[in-house]
């Protein structure tokens, strides 16, 4: 590929947003980056990737959390920051890559060949996925996705202005239960190359 593309992806727990990132970083052959960031990051600081993500994408604990003079004792706070600091080095580095979640839409936005996309799905379709995957029952897939999407939402919200699932603040968004995972991909790559073209 030759022009630079970044592709932040973003999603609703059970919508099956990873798994489309996955095969758009396959079909681009870009690198992927989601929760592996932390182990990156970990070998850097030279500290137990498992430890960091216990605090991957969640929201600041307001209760036992203080900043004083710009500095945060919060640990979902450093993590996060530690994470824009990664994504936003690659990018000046002037890397190609797909990266899921972690405010990408907001903090790449201004990268040159970036694209952002946000999926999302019919609550029936995210229940049965969930069920799916973790072998749970309707009332556990039902209090997984509120208490995933909750947590997701919190954390976008906290560090960035736009909500979290505003169409405003993605290139698009796309209801994956509409089309299927691998149709929704394809759709995404035939819009993808179409903005690589213009």
């Amino acid at each position: 590929m030759e022009k630079r593309l970044i592709l932040s992806v973003g999603r609703e727990f059970g919508s099956g947003g990873h798994v489309i990132a996955e095969a758009l970083a396959r079909r681009f052959e870009l690198d992927l980056y989601d929760n592996n960031l932390l182990e990156h990051i970990a070998e850097e600081k030279s500290v137990g990737g498992d430890t960091l993500k216990k605090y991957d994408e969640r929201p600041k604990s307001r209760l036992f959390s203080r900043t004083v003079r710009g500095y945060s004792n919060s640990i979902q706070e450093n993590i996060a920051g530690m994470q824009f600091d990664y994504l936003r080095k690659l990018a000046e580095d002037g890397k190609s890559f797909v990266v899921v979640g972690r405010c990408s839409e907001t903090i790449l936005k201004d990268y040159e060949g970036f694209i952002s996309i946000f999926v999302l799905g019919d609550r029936e379709t995210k229940r049965e996925r969930i069920m799916r995957l973790y072998r749970l029952s309707a009332e556990e897939a039902e209090h997984m996705m509120s208490r995933k999407d909750w947590e997701r939402k919190s954390y976008h919200n906290y560090y960035c202005k736009v909500k979290w699932g505003d169409s405003r603040n993605y290139d698009l968004s796309i209801n994956s239960s509409r089309l299927g995972i691998d149709r929704t991909v394809d759709m995404l790559e035939t819009y993808i190359r179409a903005r690589l073209e213009g």
